[in-house]
């Protein structure tokens, strides 16, 4: 999800009445719900589970074990900077630090979650396992969420009252229920036969899907309305090219494509053969088919003999 939206939703923690738990109590919680995507920084590292978005800091023994208590202390450390300066508190809360503790395991905990119901997916077990785990339930930046949770907390702090803020974090959660549960009707939708399949919700039509789904070494795209036709627009299946021998040279060709490879979870490849040598395309089929604007691709180059090619 967005970043908007997550702090969003660790505001409306607070606003419910946890923030008055201990001093810093709303930073807390704004911090923890964003602090997973961290990782946006460390693509350069050499260890994969870091260097991978949504993948260590994202999982539950990274993102939710390990880095709350970094957060309480930092945030901490800073309480006790702003005591020896003589600063005075508005707020008038005293620190209590195991409270501080449990806000930032709770506003982490929301961060997977949320991540959890788009189509991006997240390594929830990293780095014990690289399985990508999705519910299809939200669009990556939903209006809807933004508005309910919006509203709830602008109530809460009119009225200085968490009930608004509890509201809209219950609507929250009743909103990606029911997504789920539409995105789960979807996957089982007659005439879909698939190993592999994402069911994209739309963002403003939220009960409509775009889906993609993979099988047999084919990749098909179609879209769901369960207040229409039901599964519609269904593409012809087109080949993924991933078991061709010399896509196959090119997926371990660069470290650039290694990388994008252990992410995409829809490889597709395209081709372009040339006398000596061919230029291979990877994209990912969840963020290609023909509504989806932009892309995301890498590409890599690999010899191919034939006459008059020099020897490699």
């Amino acid at each position: 999800m967005d970043n908007l939206t997550h702090s969003l939703v660790g505001w409306a923690l607070a606003e419910t009445g946890l923030k008055r738990l201990t001093r810093k109590g709303l930073a807390a919680c704004v911090l923890a719900a964003n602090m997973p995507d961290i990782d946006v920084f460390f693509g350069w590292s050499s260890w994969a589970p870091l260097a991978m978005h949504r993948g260590f800091t994202h999982g539950l023994v990274g993102g939710v074990l390990l880095m709350p208590p970094l957060l309480a202390g930092l945030l901490w450390l800073l309480d006790r900077w702003q005591v020896s300066r003589g600063s005075a508190f508005a707020s008038g809360l005293p620190m209590r630090f195991g409270w501080l503790l449990a806000l930032c395991y709770l506003g982490a905990l929301t961060h997977p979650l949320l991540d959890l119901q788009n189509t991006y997916a997240v390594q929830l077990l990293s780095p014990a396992s690289e399985r990508w785990f999705h519910t299809d339930g939200l669009f990556i930046i939903s209006p809807w969420l933004l508005a309910m949770l919006g509203a709830g907390i602008w109530l809460s702090r009119r009225r200085q009252w968490g009930g608004p803020a509890t509201a809209a974090l219950a609507g929250v959660i009743g909103f990606i229920g029911v997504n789920i549960a539409i995105s789960a009707q979807a996957w089982a939708a007659p005439g879909i036969d698939a190993d592999r399949i994402f069911a994209a919700p739309e963002p403003l039509l939220f009960w409509r899907r775009e889906m993609v789904w993979r099988q047999a070494g084919t990749i098909t795209h179609a879209r769901y309305d369960p207040l229409g036709q039901g599964l519609s627009e269904v593409s012809a299946p087109e080949l993924d090219n991933m078991g061709d021998p010399l896509v196959q040279r090119a997926a371990v060709a660069t470290p650039e494509v290694r990388k994008f490879l252990a992410w995409a979870q829809m490889p597709v490849a395209r081709i372009e053969r040339r006398a000596c040598s061919a230029t291979v395309t990877f994209g990912d089929a969840r963020f290609s088919g023909p509504r989806v604007v932009g892309s995301f691709a890498v590409a890599a180059d690999v010899p191919t003999p034939g006459p008059g090619c020099p020897p490699r």
